[in-house]
């Protein structure tokens, strides 16, 4: 029969029409989110994505704020932006897109930690390691959702996250394993001791190692969820770490693209308008 496909394209109009909704709400009481972004140089990728992020933004009603710069732009340059944007209230969160060829991890730590929208704020992700209340970074709790939303069982199951890195891997461990997810989490990598054995025995495999087709049809279990987060490049293309014979294998799988990067994109829409709420709830 092949796998169920986990619609990420799909999974996002639906949530961009939710936020629409929210968004009129807050108009209600006279607030309008505002995303910012902080664009260092002319990356072609880096481009596209801000681009998107703004397209979302006019579809639902959230204003934007742009601060395009250009490559050179030094450090203290950037982080006086940081500060700017820190500052103007009605910027209700931003990012600075990456790469910027500069201290990134200076430049994340001083965006103000409520204002985070990637949830990837050092405070945010101390946070998130203590249990506590903050934003959350948009990939791993986009594909939490998207889980979610196909009815895929994740209390109880077993999961294999392949990747460790910052942004997806290792905060998704967390989060799955939260008493809200309840999973079982094994956090695998590239230098991982006989990867297969470990991803046959998953019923969820979460693949963020950016190595192209990684997983194959034989290391999965029938009917076991892929979703499929790796991002790296074959032939000028956009290729993932999921080999395209998993389909005719697994219960349910991300394409790539349109499965888990669309999801990206509505969770970071989610995090402007959930701290716009916060912010009215703050003055109520």
């Amino acid at each position: 029969m092949g796998a169920t496909i986990l619609d990420g394209k799909a999974t996002l109009a639906a949530i961009k029409t939710e936020l629409t909704a929210r968004v009129q709400a807050l108009a209600e009481h006279g607030v309008r989110p505002g995303l910012g972004t902080v664009l260092v140089g002319d990356d072609p990728g880096s481009t596209w994505y801000v681009n998107a992020k703004h397209k979302d933004c006019a579809e639902i009603g959230v204003a934007s704020i742009r601060r395009d710069l250009p490559a050179g732009t030094s450090q203290a340059q950037v982080e006086a932006v940081v500060a700017e944007l820190n500052a103007d209230e009605a910027c209700t969160a931003f990012l600075v897109q990456q790469p910027t060829g500069l201290d990134e991890f200076a430049i994340l730590s001083a965006v103000d930690p409520v204002k985070d929208v990637d949830g990837l704020h050092p405070t945010n992700l101390g946070s998130l390691v203590l249990g506590r209340p903050a934003p959350l970074p948009c990939t791993p709790t986009g594909i939490i959702e998207l889980l979610r939303r196909y009815d895929v069982p994740i209390a109880g199951a077993d999961v294999v996250v392949v990747g460790r890195g910052l942004t997806v891997g290792r905060p998704l461990g967390l989060m799955l394993s939260r008493r809200s997810e309840n999973a079982t989490v094994t956090l695998c990598h590239t230098g991982t001791t006989d990867l297969a054995a470990h991803v046959r025995r998953a019923d969820i495999v979460v693949a963020a190692a950016g190595s192209p087709s990684l997983i194959t049809a034989d290391m999965v279990k029938p009917g076991a969820a892929v979703l499929d987060a790796g991002v790296s490049r074959v032939d000028g293309k956009i290729a993932g770490d999921v080999a395209p014979d998993v389909v005719d294998v697994a219960g349910y799988l991300s394409p790539n693209p349109g499965g888990v990067g669309p999801m990206t994109r509505a969770m970071l829409l989610s995090n402007v308008v959930e701290a716009a709420e916060r912010q009215l709830a703050a003055r109520s």
